[in-house]
């Protein structure tokens, strides 16, 4: 199982959290509704930031 830092973590919340509220938004700037789809944005965001995330399946 891979293994995500607390700072990744805390993206994923928030990025969910948003999600639930209905503000989290896609680059194209649609309304995210699916869960894959908010977790993968949290994770990216959580890359940017330099937390300890795996690398993306190619």
């Amino acid at each position: 199982m891979a293994k995500y830092s607390g700072k990744a973590s805390e993206k994923v919340g928030k990025a969910m959290h948003e999600m639930k509220e209905g503000k989290l938004k896609t680059g194209t700037g649609k309304k995210v509704t699916s869960k894959k789809q908010a977790i993968a944005i949290g994770l990216s965001e959580a890359r940017e930031a330099g937390a300890k995330v795996p690398k993306k399946k190619s």
